[in-house]
């Protein structure tokens, strides 16, 4: 399947914004890929659908149309948060590794903020699922 996905964080980033471009998050550790969004897909949590973007470096704002390779299951704050996983090519497994290992940290350090915010509910990292 191809979507179009909008760049909202680039590799190395450490801020994720939200729509209107206010700060939602920064980050302990910078991105290790592109982050953004499928804005005609709505998520589990009511915004458009997340998604990691592999390969190259690319700026804020970008578009891109690429391919669905993997989804990578995530809960946040009790809300279904899922993230699609991009790119023109399968993963290798040193990808799919990074992936993984950052949302599993991810999902610490936004628990954590979740906490502060007063949101109540399980924020984890629930899995790799291939498209």
């Amino acid at each position: 399947m191809t979507v179009t996905v909008l760049v909202e964080v680039p590799r190395g980033g450490f801020v994720k914004r939200r729509a209107d471009g206010s700060v939602d998050y920064v980050s302990p550790l910078p991105c290790p890929f592109a982050y953004g969004c499928v804005p005609d897909r709505a998520g589990g949590d009511g915004d458009p659908l997340d998604a990691v973007l592999l390969g190259g470096r690319r700026r804020r704002g970008d578009r891109v149309d690429t391919e669905v390779r993997a989804t990578v299951r995530f809960l946040d704050a009790g809300e279904v948060d899922d993230k699609l996983v991009c790119s023109a090519t399968a993963p290798t497994r040193a990808e799919r590794w990074l992936v993984v290992g950052f949302f599993s940290a991810y999902a610490v350090a936004k628990g954590l903020l979740n906490r502060v915010r007063g949101r109540s509910g399980r924020t984890a990292y629930l899995g790799w699922e291939p498209a």
